[in-house]
C-alpha cells in the first residue's frame, strides 16, 4: 500500500462522517419544534398532585398519632419552662448572666424535688396507708346508713358485691389489675423522668430555640414577630407560675384547716390531694374538696360538715380574690373563654389539655386583638 492510498482512505472517511453529520441534522430537524410545557391548570396535573398531597398529609397524620404521647411529652416541658423562666429573668435582673441563673434555678428545682422526695413522700404515704387501712370501717359504717340500706333493699347491692368477691374469676382479675397498675405507675415515672430533663434542656436553651424560631419569619416582619413571641411565652410563663401559687394557697389553707378540725392524721396527705387538684382548671378544686369532705364525713359527721363549710367559703374567696390577683399581670381572658378553653383541651386531651388550654386561648386571643383586630381596625 502506497502513501496516496492512506491518503485516500483518510479522505474517504472523512466524507462518511461528514454524510452521517447530515443526516443526523436532517433527522433532528424532522423532529419538529418543542411543544409547550405542561399545562399546570389542566384537571390532570391538579388530580394527581393534589391526591399526592392528600396521601402524603394523612401519612403524616398517621405518624404523629403513632408519636402523639411524645409530643404531648414535648409540648408539657415547654410549658414548664416557659413557667420556671420568669424565675430565671428574676436572678438575670439582680445581675446574673443568663447562664447562672439557669444553673441556680435547676439547682434549686432538684433541691426542692428531693426535699419533697425525702420529707414529704414517706409521710403522704403513711397517711394514705392509714386511709386504705380505714376504708373497710368508713364502708361497714355506711352500710349501717338508712339511706344505704334501702338501696342495698331495692338493688341487692351488697350481695353482688359478695358474690363478685367471692367468685373464682375475682383473683385472676384482682392479679391483672395489680399488673396493670403497676405498669401504669413505672410508665408514670418514666414519663415524668423525661418530662424533667427535657423541661431543664428547654430551660437552659429558651433564648436560642425562640431566636431560632424566630428567624423563620421574614426579615420585614421578624422584629414584630418576636415581640409577640416573647409576650406570649411571658405570659404562658406567667400562667403556670400563678396556677403553681394558686394551688400552693389552696394546699397550705387545707393542711392548716385539717389540723385544727382534727385530721391531723391525714392532713399532709389530703392537703397534697388538694394541691394537686387545685391546678386543674373548673373541676380540680371542687374533686379535692369533694375527696376531703367524703373522709371527713366518714371519720365524724361534724367534721364533714366543717369540711363542706370550709371548702365552699374558700373557693368563693380562690375564685375572687387570690385567682384574679395572681394571674391579672399574665393571663388576660374573659370567664367564658376560659370556661370554653378548658371544656375543649379536657375533651381532646384530657387533665392535661384541661391544664394547657387557658394559656394557649390566652396566646390565641392576644395574636388576633394585637394582629387581626388591628389590621381590621386600619382599613
Amino acid at each position: 500500500m502506497t502513501p496516496g492510498d492512506k491518503s485516500g482512505d483518510a479522505s474517504d472517511v472523512e466524507i462518511e462522517n461528514a454524510e452521517k453529520v447530515e443526516v443526523v441534522e436532517e433527522e433532528q430537524v424532522d423532529l419538529g419544534r418543542q411543544g409547550a410545557r405542561f399545562d399546570r391548570h389542566s384537571p390532570f396535573y391538579i388530580g394527581f398532585f393534589g391526591g399526592l398531597g392528600f396521601v402524603l398529609a394523612m401519612w403524616l397524620f398517621h405518624q404523629a398519632e403513632r408519636i402523639g404521647g411524645v409530643l404531648i411529652l414535648i409540648v408539657v416541658s415547654l410549658f414548664l419552662a416557659a413557667g420556671l423562666n420568669p424565675s430565671v429573668e428574676w436572678f438575670q435582673r439582680r445581675g446574673m448572666r443568663r447562664s447562672l441563673a439557669v444553673t441556680c434555678v435547676i439547682v434549686l428545682f432538684l433541691l426542692g424535688v428531693a426535699l419533697f422526695l425525702l420529707a414529704i413522700v414517706p409521710v403522704i404515704t403513711d397517711q394514705v396507708a392509714q386511709i386504705t387501712d380505714n376504708a373497710p370501717g368508713w364502708l361497714d359504717q355506711l352500710q349501717k346508713n338508712k339511706m344505704v340500706q334501702d338501696l342495698d333493699d331495692r338493688f341487692d347491692v351488697i350481695d353482688k358485691v359478695r358474690e363478685y368477691v367471692t367468685d373464682g374469676n375475682f383473683t385472676s382479675s384482682i392479679f391483672g389489675g395489680v399488673l396493670g397498675i403497676s405498669l401504669r405507675v413505672l410508665g408514670a415515672l418514666a414519663n415524668a423522668f423525661v418530662i424533667l430533663v427535657l423541661t431543664l434542656y428547654f430551660l437552659s436553651s429558651l433564648d436560642s430555640t425562640k431566636n431560632a424560631i424566630y428567624r423563620l419569619a421574614p426579615a420585614s416582619r421578624r422584629d414584630r414577630v418576636s415581640k409577640l413571641g416573647d409576650r406570649v411565652v411571658a405570659s404562658v410563663g406567667g400562667y403556670v407560675s400563678g396556677a403553681v401559687v394558686v394551688a400552693a394557697c389552696a394546699g397550705i389553707t387545707s393542711l392548716i384547716f385539717l389540723f385544727s378540725v382534727g385530721l391531723g392524721q391525714y392532713a399532709v396527705a389530703l392537703a397534697f390531694v388538694v394541691l394537686l387538684l387545685d391546678v386543674i382548671p373548673m373541676i380540680g378544686a371542687t374533686i379535692g374538696a369533694v375527696i376531703v369532705s367524703a373522709i371527713g364525713f366518714a371519720t365524724d359527721y361534724r367534721i364533714g360538715l366543717a369540711c363542706v363549710i370550709f371548702y365552699v367559703i374558700y373557693q368563693q374567696v380562690e375564685n375572687y380574690v387570690i385567682y384574679p390577683r395572681v394571674m391579672s399581670r399574665s393571663v388576660d381572658i374573659p370567664g367564658a373563654a376560659t370556661v370554653i378553653a378548658a371544656l375543649v383541651g379536657a375533651g381532646l386531651l384530657g387533665v392535661v389539655g384541661a391544664l394547657l388550654a387557658i394559656p394557649t386561648a390566652a396566646a390565641l386571643l392576644m395574636i388576633t386583638r394585637e394582629v387581626f383586630i388591628r389590621r381590621q381596625d386600619g382599613r
